[in-house]
């Protein structure tokens, strides 16, 4: 496999085609597959999320990938979460008491908690708190979020960035070469597609 090879998790769930799209038009050679051996056998893999928790986490099971999504992770080879593909790193969320996420890090899903409309959705400015390649050159830019819920680790050191929607609210997470956004770096403008790129590039 070339190590632009992207495999793309389809697992019933989220925006495949423009994760698809964007991942191509930065160079990355995009695989949307839900098999087990090309997953495990991944140059990189990338997680999309549209829609609920226990709905991703159901499907995830379904389709038998659980297992070989931990396994790639926690050997930590690049791995990239978009939006629900982040919270499901964690161990459980509000939206789905009783059902547990992959449990990759510690910590859980919340409503976001602010005054503010929820869902969230537009442009938000990213403040990078702590250093992470896929984000150079990203302090202060613009990015698309659409979400109800945000993810609070238990360990801060592994926020790389959050933004302001009436608190601080985690826009980006990231250890060793996992990482994880909230937002839609495929519906970001050429700020998602440099942080693609940078990922495809690792």
């Amino acid at each position: 496999m070339s190590n632009r090879d992207v495999v793309i998790v389809d697992y019933g769930l989220g925006n495949l085609h423009s994760v698809n799209k964007a991942v191509a038009a930065v160079g990355g050679n995009p695989v949307i597959t839900g098999d087990k051996s090309a997953i495990a056998a991944a140059e990189k893999v990338i997680l999309p999320g549209v829609g609920a928790f226990g709905d991703c986490m159901a499907n995830l099971e379904r389709a038998g990938v659980i297992s070989v999504l931990k396994e790639y992770i926690e050997a930590d080879r690049p791995f990239l979460g978009i939006c629900l593909g982040m919270q499901v790193l964690f161990e459980e969320s509000e939206e789905a008491p009783g059902v547990k996420g992959l449990g990759v890090f510690p910590g859980k899903v919340v409503l976001i908690p602010t005054k503010l409309k929820v869902p969230h959705m537009g442009w938000n400015r990213l403040e990078l708190k702590t250093p992470c390649p896929v984000l150079l050159g990203s302090e202060g830019k613009y990015v698309y979020f659409v979400h109800s819920y945000c993810c609070q680790p238990e360990d801060p050191a592994l926020i790389t960035s959050v933004c302001d929607y009436g608190t601080d609210v985690t826009a980006s997470i990231g250890r060793g070469n996992v990482f994880g956004v909230q937002y839609h770096p495929e519906k970001s403008s050429a700020v998602g597609l440099e942080m693609l790129q940078r990922f495809v590039e690792l």
